[in-house]
């Protein structure tokens, strides 16, 4: 996002939050006429759903977004002086979240999460947790100011780069936000980022996206990332728990998890299930294990965008 992606408008047939897709500094991208995938998500421009246009939050996301917009690469990340209203939203939701993610987040995830061991009280820097990823598993972090192309969201990953947005959610819906902020890239993406094997999985995705061939390999491919490194769930311990940054990012999205219609993962069964990002997910598809999930992931990966018409 910007933690891949941003968000999208929902299509009839691929795209909750999803990670970021950076932009060229200064305007938002043009619509992806490549046939390439488009992202779950991303994040720029004018105030998303959740922000009315005018209002003292949809300002302030829009000051943070010209902030972001000063990056040029090789440069420093830009710094954003965030205020105490936003530090107790970051503070609040991380409670929510500690909690949930002991009895609803899997184990590759709550291991990674001690390993970069965000900040609980204050919103982090993009540069200091952008440091330490880097020292973990060679990801970096690069601002995005909102929205972006898939195309440029999933280039990025393939060279081990997740575009952030640098704004807070509406504190006025802290538990839930229908796009990416900093929370759902941080929490959601840049901690699973940490993990070795999760981490893996995104620069592969990366690298196989550019290889879509046409339309209805992108929307393929675009629900395939969604139900898995988005929306991912899996069986462990006797319960259905998640490893999507979508689903770990967002307190009301764990506590529905058992509200869900729960089906059993495959690649097959993926392709053919809509999704809605604006919508808390309805829909999940769980794998037997991690291993499990990660092994389909790598195999579909590997094959796509190569099978003969």
């Amino acid at each position: 996002m910007a933690l891949g992606p941003s968000v999208p408008a929902p299509r009839a047939a691929p795209s909750e939050l999803a990670p970021s897709t950076p932009d060229v500094p200064g305007a938002p991208d043009e619509p992806d006429a490549s046939g390439g995938p488009s992202g779950p998500g991303g994040s720029e421009g004018p105030p998303g759903p959740g922000a009315a246009a005018g209002s003292a939050y949809a300002r302030r996301r829009e000051h943070i977004q010209r902030v972001s917009r000063t990056y040029r690469p090789g440069g420093p990340l830009p710094h954003v002086d965030y205020t105490p209203a936003e530090h107790a939203t970051w503070a609040a939701v991380h409670r929510a979240l500690d909690a949930l993610h002991e009895d609803r987040a899997c184990a590759e995830y709550r291991e990674a999460a001690r390993s970069l061991d965000l900040p609980r009280t204050r919103v982090p820097q993009l540069a200091e947790v952008s440091e330490r990823l880097t020292r973990l598993t060679g990801f970096r972090l690069e601002p995005a100011e909102g929205t972006v192309s898939g195309e440029r969201f999933y280039r990025a990953l393939a060279e081990g780069c997740f575009l952030s947005t640098q704004y807070l959610r509406d504190p006025a819906s802290p538990f839930y936000s229908p796009e990416p902020d900093l929370i759902h890239e941080l929490v959601g993406h840049a901690v699973s980022l940490a993990s070795p094997v999760l981490a893996d999985l995104y620069r592969r995705a990366g690298q196989a996206a550019g290889r879509a061939r046409d339309a209805a390999e992108a929307a393929e491919f675009d629900r395939v990332f969604w139900f898995t490194l988005e929306a991912g769930a899996v069986r462990e311990g006797g319960r259905v728990r998640a490893y999507g940054g979508a689903l770990l990012s967002s307190a009301d999205e764990l506590r529905a998890l058992d509200a869900a219609a729960v089906r059993d993962f495959s690649v097959a069964a993926v392709t053919a299930q809509d999704f809605d990002i604006t919508r808390r997910q309805p829909v999940l598809f769980a794998a037997g294990s991690l291993a499990q999930a990660a092994e389909a992931l790598r195999g579909y990966l590997a094959g796509f965008g190569t099978r003969r018409s």
